[in-house]
C-alpha cells in the first residue's frame, strides 16, 4: 500500500473516530469517515494497534499483515473514505496460528458490514 493512502496525522483519525462511524467484529473495529473534499478519491488507511494487543514486534507485524489484507481487498472497499482499522485484543496469537486466510476472513467480515 502506498503512503498517500494512509493515514498518519492525529487530526486525521480524530476525524474518523469523532465524526465517522463503526462496526466490529471479535478481533477487529472499522471506523470510517466519508471525505467531502474527494468523494471519490482512493480510500485511505489507518491503523491502530495498542499495547494490549502485545509488545513492539507483535503490533508491528499484525500491522505489516494487516496492510497486505488490506490492499489484497482494496477492490471490495468503497472509494471516497478514510478509514481506521483497529486491532483488539486477542487477535495476535489467531493471526500468528491460522496464518493469513484467517485474517482475510476476519477484515473481510468487518468490510461487509460496513457495505451491508
Amino acid at each position: 500500500m502506498e503512503r498517500r493512502y494512509r493515514l498518519s496525522r492525529s487530526k486525521d483519525f480524530d476525524a474518523v473516530y469523532r465524526q465517522g462511524r463503526s462496526v466490529s467484529t471479535r478481533y477487529l473495529t472499522l471506523h470510517w469517515f466519508p471525505r467531502e473534499d474527494d468523494p471519490s478519491g482512493e480510500p485511505r488507511l489507518g491503523l491502530a494497534v495498542p499495547k494490549a494487543v502485545g509488545n513492539a514486534a507483535v503490533r508491528n507485524r499484525l500491522k505489516r499483515q494487516l496492510r497486505e489484507t488490506w490492499q489484497g481487498l482494496a477492490t471490495d472497499v468503497p472509494v471516497g473514505r478514510d478509514y481506521v482499522l483497529a486491532a483488539r485484543s486477542g487477535v495476535a496469537e489467531p493471526a500468528d496460528t491460522r496464518g493469513h486466510a484467517w485474517l482475510v476472513e476476519q477484515v473481510t467480515e468487518v468490510l461487509g458490514k460496513v457495505t451491508a
